[in-house]
């Protein structure tokens, strides 16, 4: 019942009008906030990867942008379109049969299969997208629904439409009758099912062999098939399909539950109304026009992960290979390492029933396959980067209150991970020597620039990156503290209290940074921490170097404080790190070791996860307002309603979940701790809806440009010295006043 009632658009519909008319109503140009949402923002990327204009609703199956090269790349300003998706499995990831519709079959045999389009008459939103293929004089467009899709394909031309799908792994399609077709496609270890269905009759079908030959055929199995279908004449076609990861006939019913009729435009409504509901739980008043709107994308791009797989009753799980019947939601597709810091959180504050149903698959799936996931895909754990981060995301629910999931069952799995499992980048599976040393030395070990690596599960890429591993384990062990404490484990509390110090055991006081150290307990010399030694950044680190890792201890702030000498050197520390120069390093020489390093700031890395809580830890050392001077403007220069409006790879809502945080006036510094950091509120008044009727007001009237500072801080009537306020303050609602000024206050240093 549960699930149904989720899955219902219908209700979703009424809740969306219900909680727009409580919220406060603002005076906005833009009465429905999905019309703020630029999903174009970040299609050009400064570094690495691009964001894409993803089509999709709420964590829906269903995830849609056009293939616009032939692989995944950096393709805006590429102006061509290689096929349209069903389906995009993982964030970013790769198209799963695509539509590609051509006039006439002549066509089909002499075309590479692509067509120029012109983003002038492209429109993209979260909920519809239509582009016109000027080769064909095609005009094409999509609307999703949770599990299936809608398409129209307008054929300008005079001859007859042809629609080809093509596909890369092992795959399928059968022609079942005139207007219906099935189709699979293996996506690394598991297979998407495809039932779609025409308004029209299908005149021929078959498909094009490796030779370039039309072959009529109306069943077809193999790989990198290319199968297509004509449709008489040139009138329009409407496509309609439903997918799933249960069988063909499962697919077929998820369509008809979602999209029964040839009804496009009640899909899109459908759609326009979901994204306003969910957008609506987080109102502003103020800002300029294009704050909003980066806001609003920002949280759009919050929305899109984790995905919920439960389609209606079943779902197939990767990790123990079984169709699963359960009326609980069941979420993949998260990236921990990316998604701790302020994602999940997030979600804590605006959804905090579906943050725990995805605590609830996180130990299903550790239930099921005996490891707690890493990096859960549809097809599997992906276990990519390091640390056992799923410690902080549960440690953050249970400290901030929810308890719809069962924390013996959770801490189970993630002592397993912490004690049994290995700590080695990208790896996932039983301990090894590495891990011995580090649970009986307490740090882990690094090899010198030149020394061979001996260790056969070490990755040659990705490396031991030891410095990194050894911080973010300590983090985790923290959070595994808390919850052996709420637990009434006390001796597990204090072993996973005195094992997160270990942080200490790589810190170099000679050098003021985090820095390698050998297994016989000797620094790595010479250690340079702008390059961060060896061949690349991840000999020690983890995507960035030491100047931005070295502050990666949000459980012990204060004494992290006490190793670099106090607040005064802390903050001095913190300075040169934002101004430090590249010092004789040319930026594609820094960019070359630290590939992941974009918006930098003198050393400081805006634009990669590991360095988000670093602008705030000025709050904990009485300076506050070098705080809200730097989140300005890393809002201002590195968050823009433009193509290139991201500074670094976007994650699925790791980059834009800070923006949301931060452009709101707060941080959750240490998830596991619930407690806020306040910076410098883009926005006047901020309206969150915490879920029950209760409601979070942020006031900071006259916040403007040059009005960033806050000179004081109430929460719920009590004045706040020190910059923070903890979850419990808000919890039941309340109201936030912040005094802000447009120079530093009196107590500047």
């Amino acid at each position: 019942m549960k699930l149904l009632l989720k899955s219902s658009t219908c209700g979703i519909l009424m809740l969306a009008l219900s909680i727009c008319l409580v919220l406060p109503v603002y005076p906005q140009e833009v009465t429905n906030l999905v019309d703020l949402v630029n999903p174009r923002i970040g299609g050009i990327s400064h570094v690495l990867m691009p964001t894409f204009p993803t089509v999709h609703r709420p964590f829906g199956m269903i995830r849609f942008f056009p293939v616009t090269s032939p692989g995944i790349s950096d393709s805006y300003l590429g102006g061509r379109i290689y096929g349209f998706p069903l389906n995009r499995p993982e964030h970013r990831g790769a198209a799963v049969i695509t539509v590609m519709p051509v006039a006439g079959l002549e066509s089909l045999q002499k075309s590479s299969l692509s067509s120029a389009i012109d983003h002038d008459f492209e429109k993209v939103t979260p909920y519809y997208y239509s582009v016109l293929l000027e080769d064909n004089n095609i005009t094409v467009n999509f609307a999703p629904s949770e599990r299936s899709g809608f398409y129209q394909f307008n054929n300008g031309s005079k001859q007859d439409l042809v629609l080809v799908f093509q596909t890369n792994g092992s795959s399928s399609f059968n022609l079942i009758n005139e207007k219906n077709l099935t189709g699979s496609e293996l996506f690394s270890s598991v297979t998407e099912y495809a039932n779609i269905n025409f308004d029209r009759p299908v005149d021929k079908s078959g498909y094009i062999d490796t030779d370039g030959k039309v072959v009529y055929q109306k069943e077809i199995k193999g790989k990198k098939l290319r199968y297509f279908l004509v449709f008489k004449g040139n009138k329009p076609v409407q496509m309609s399909y439903g997918i799933s990861w249960i069988d063909e006939s499962q697919a077929g019913s998820n369509l008809h539950r979602e999209i029964p009729a040839w009804d496009f435009e009640k899909v899109v409504n459908e759609g326009r109304d979901i994204w306003n509901h969910e957008l609506c739980k987080i109102k502003i008043k103020g800002g300029t026009h294009d704050q909003q709107v980066t806001f609003y994308t920002a949280l759009y791009r919050s929305l899109e992960r984790m995905v919920n797989i439960n389609e209606y009753g079943r779902y197939y799980s990767a990790y123990n290979m079984m169709v699963v019947t359960s009326d609980g939601d069941f979420y993949v597709d998260d990236w921990s390492w990316d998604t701790f810091r302020c994602l999940h959180p997030l979600r804590f504050l605006i959804d905090p029933e579906r943050e725990t149903d995805m605590i609830k698959s996180y130990i299903l799936m550790g239930e099921q396959s005996g490891w707690m996931p890493t990096f859960p895909q549809i097809s599997g754990d992906a276990k990519c980067m390091i640390g056992h981060h799923q410690a902080a995301i549960i440690a953050d629910a249970w400290m901030k209150g929810v308890r719809g999931f069962d924390l013996q069952r959770a801490y189970k799995l993630l002592k397993k991970n912490a004690m049994e499992g290995t700590m080695i980048p990208w790896k996932e599976g039983p301990a090894t020597e590495l891990d011995r040393f580090y649970r009986e030395k307490g740090w882990f070990p690094a090899l010198s620039p030149d020394e061979p690596e001996t260790v056969k599960e070490v990755g040659p890429f990705e490396k031991r990156q030891a410095v990194a591993v050894t911080l973010e384990e300590s983090y985790d062990d923290w959070c595994l503290a808390q919850l052996a404490g709420e637990l009434g484990q006390t001796a597990d509390q204090k072993f996973f209290l005195a094992r997160s110090a270990n942080y200490k055991n790589v810190f170099n006081p000679a050098t003021g940074f985090m820095s390698p150290k050998k297994a016989d307990g000797s620094w790595v010399e010479p250690f340079d921490p702008k390059t961060s030694g060896g061949t690349g950044c991840r000999d020690y680190f983890a995507e960035i170097d030491a100047w931005n890792y070295t502050w990666f201890v949000p459980q012990d702030i204060e004494n992290l404080m006490s190793l670099m000498g106090g607040k005064e050197k802390f903050t001095s520390r913190l300075d040169q790190l934002f101004e430090e120069s590249l010092n004789g390093y040319a930026k594609w020489t820094t960019i070359s070791t630290q590939p992941d390093a974009s918006g930098i700031v003198g050393q400081y890395v805006a634009g990669n996860e590991p360095g988000f809580n670093i602008p705030y830890l000025y709050v904990f050392a009485d300076e506050a307002w070098k705080t809200q001077k730097r989140v300005r403007q890393l809002m201002d220069a590195w968050y823009r309603n433009d193509v290139m409006g991201i500074c670094g790879d976007e994650d699925g809502g790791g980059l834009s979940s800070w923006y949301v945080f931060s452009a709101m006036g707060f941080y959750p510094v240490t998830p596991g701790k619930p407690e806020y950091t306040i910076g410098s509120p883009l926005f006047e008044e901020v309206s969150i809806d915490l879920g029950k009727g209760k409601f979070l007001l942020i006031k900071a009237t006259g916040s403007s440009v040059q009005k960033k500072y806050v000179s004081s801080v109430k929460v719920n009537g009590r004045e706040v010295k020190n910059y923070r306020f903890s979850h419990q303050d808000i919890s039941n609602g309340g109201e936030i006043v912040l005094e802000m000024v447009p120079r530093p206050p009196l107590e500047r240093k």
